[in-house]
């Protein structure tokens, strides 16, 4: 039997991004890689729902409205939408293959997604649009694109982590918003052009027991106000 069974493939300007299970199909572990990349999994979702849920408790507010960057298998958008005090989530997502794969049920909480009144999908460059002035403002926007501020997947995200992009990403946050973003590791550079834009920043080390490799290993996330 292979390792991996390919559920489908999506293309996008950073290549081809492969959906698939790891057999045997019964532990329903689904994955994504982009260009042989590994990117994600279904069963190592734990600093992704903690990027959301760190940044909510962080702000303190509700009726919030939240600015994902990066759909991916769902798990940001799922706890922020676990959360009372969330009252829209918008996900920025590059692919339109990921935004279907969510819409047709493919992916572990597509359904659930879609069937939120508070959920919605847009097609477009987060970094592209933070760049750009804001048609609305968010009270949190969150970035879970890149492995980190440091191994970027696409050439659209290399100047962002500085403090110019980050200072234009800024206006898109309604007064006392937060900034998230998630990292595979620590980036002192990053942290330091953050204190440079925000008046806020806490850096917050996730650890978690990665069953998929059988080790522990720690996430990052960058926070900011």
């Amino acid at each position: 039997m292979l390792e991996f069974e390919v559920i489908d493939h999506a293309e996008s300007p950073l290549g081809v991004i492969i959906l698939r299970r790891r057999n045997p199909p019964e532990q329903h572990v689904l994955e994504l890689t982009l260009e042989h990349q590994f990117l994600m999994s279904s069963t190592v979702t734990f600093s992704e729902c903690a990027l959301a849920t760190h940044a909510i408790a962080m702000h303190g507010g509700t009726d919030l409205d939240v600015m994902i960057g990066g759909l991916g298998l769902g798990y940001t958008s799922k706890a922020a939408l676990d959360s009372d005090r969330v009252a829209r989530v918008e996900v920025v997502e590059l692919v339109a293959g990921v935004i279907a794969w969510a819409e047709r049920g493919v992916i572990p909480l597509g359904n659930e997604l879609m069937v939120d009144s508070r959920f919605r999908a847009t097609q477009d460059d987060v970094y592209d649009r933070l760049r750009r002035a804001p048609i609305k403002k968010h009270d949190l926007v969150l970035i879970d694109v890149d492995h980190s501020p440091d191994a970027r997947l696409g050439e659209s995200s290399d100047s962002f982590y500085a403090h110019a992009s980050l200072a234009l990403a800024r206006q898109h946050l309604e007064p006392r918003g937060v900034f998230g973003v998630w990292s595979t590791s620590e980036s002192p550079s990053f942290e330091a052009e953050l204190r440079k834009t925000f008046d806020e920043v806490r850096v917050d080390p996730i650890d978690f027991f990665n069953t998929t490799v059988g080790r522990p290993e720690t996430n990052w996330l960058f926070l900011a106000r």
